[in-house]
């Protein structure tokens, strides 16, 4: 690996089984057991493999050559013959939908969990935020567990001392450091966690869409942190379904889709090709998830004119209405329904939801049922653009109930009154046509 390079992927593949069943925890006698039996099974595995390999050859027909990565009905590969490299100080994004093995890859790269097939070369010491908490014990304050991740990560206890202040400021945690982080926020565990990855110095960074459990501002603050790591000639992999922080932060991004590698390039280009292939999200959008229980569910997403009909393609100066059905099987109090409208290059154009313009939140007695919510996007408002519906559902400053990626999707073409006056798209994230008045005043 040249000096430049401190990440290289090579054909890495990971395959789970599905509906494997998890291991329980184990205590540390059932540990020195297993570890004395060892040697013993090792042998006895050996024995057994070489033993049939004999009876095969003896009663079998050779058989057919097949790909090492072939699939069984029981099995899913998370990632296949991904391949990539990274150069020191690079912040490289990392995007796909859901399932596309993002977090698998990161999982991998942080020795959480190994390969199936492949090798991970890595130069320099790795931090990880994968996870909310990852590497913190609930039961110590988060003084100690400042000190154990840096000890996970290989820092003398010093170095820690020396950016401890720096990190509890970064976290606004001063209040909160020694009291125990089983106490704490998602928020809060997340906003040390953060703190501690990015300020203990690893050559490479690891940092997965857990950000998006901060608040607005926090979320911010940790994106501009990892600017600076990289302008200090470090490496970051960043995954986000976050477009426009993937735009702004990273020179280069790799685009998986089903554990695929299917592009790499600037991640202008990547996040277009990503849009790309998006293209067949349709004008609905119905859950695939059966019914259960579930106090609200989303049920379907829907992109309509003003007089009822499906559509894809509309002028910028249509109205454009979105239907949202949810089911209800009881009545849950403060309940907010709404979708986030984001524009090409993952640019967020605006944020709504069913009770905006209630001074106070409605109160809807809501019995149990599927409800439609519907609203209408005002014409002479939107840029030419293709545009995605990303509904959200959840109950006011307490928690989300459902965020869905992009389900529907609709494209407006920007068209003035005049023909003979030619825009094809005006500057800015919307173009508004608004009304002027003028007045002749001498």
């Amino acid at each position: 690996m040249s000096d430049d390079v401190v990440i290289r992927v090579e054909n890495l593949s990971k395959q789970y089984r599905i509906g494997s069943t998890k291991e329980g925890y184990r205590t540390f006698r059932e540990t020195l057991v297993d570890a004395a039996k060892a040697p013993f099974l090792r042998a006895q595995e050996a024995w057994s493999m070489a033993h049939r390999a004999l009876s095969k050859s003896i009663n079998s027909k050779p058989p057919s050559p097949c790909s090492p990565l072939s699939s069984t009905e029981d099995t899913i590969w998370a990632l296949k013959d991904v391949s990539f490299e990274v150069k020191r100080g690079e912040i490289i994004g990392i995007i796909g939908r859901n399932g596309a093995g993002k977090s698998t890859l990161l999982k991998i790269l942080s020795k959480i969990t190994e390969p199936t097939k492949g090798r991970v070369e890595l130069k320099g010491r790795v931090g990880s935020l994968l996870e909310v908490g990852t590497g913190f014990h609930p039961e110590l304050t988060g003084h100690e567990n400042v000190y154990m991740y840096g000890a996970i990560l290989g820092m003398d206890r010093w170095e820690v001392t020396r950016k401890f202040d720096e990190i509890v400021a970064f976290a606004e945690l001063e209040k909160f450091i020694e009291t125990p982080v089983k106490r704490y926020s998602s928020g809060m565990y997340m906003r040390l966690a953060f703190a501690v990855a990015a300020h203990l110095e690893p050559e490479i960074l690891l940092v997965d869409e857990v950000l998006a459990v901060g608040d607005a501002q926090f979320q911010k603050k940790c994106l501009g942190k990892i600017g600076e790591v990289s302008v200090e000639g470090r490496t970051v992999l960043f995954v986000s379904h976050n477009m426009g922080a993937i735009s702004a932060l990273c020179g280069l991004a790799l685009l998986l889709e089903k554990g695929v590698k299917v592009f790499e390039g600037p991640a202008i280009s990547t996040i277009r090709r990503y849009n790309e292939i998006g293209q067949n999200v349709s004008t609905e959008w119905y859950s695939s998830l059966p019914l259960n229980k579930d106090k609200v569910s989303l049920r379907s997403v829907t992109v309509k004119d003003t007089s009822g009909r499906q559509r894809s393609d509309f002028s910028n100066h249509d109205a454009i209405a979105i239907e949202i059905d949810v089911r209800m099987s009881e009545y849950v109090p403060d309940l907010k329904i709404g979708f986030e409208l984001e524009g090409e290059l993952g640019i967020k154009v605006f944020t709504t939801f069913h009770n905006d313009i209630e001074e106070i939140l409605s109160r809807d007695d809501f019995k149990s049922g599927i409800y439609r919510f519907r609203t209408i996007i005002p014409g002479r408002l939107l840029n030419s653009s293709v545009y995605y519906i990303f509904p959200c559902g959840g109950i006011h400053r307490r928690r989300w109930i459902f965020q869905e990626e992009k389900v529907v999707q609709f494209k407006v073409d920007f068209q003035v009154d005049n023909p003979d006056f030619f825009v094809d798209k005006r500057g800015g994230v919307i173009g508004p046509m608004l009304e002027w008045t003028v007045k002749h005043l001498s």
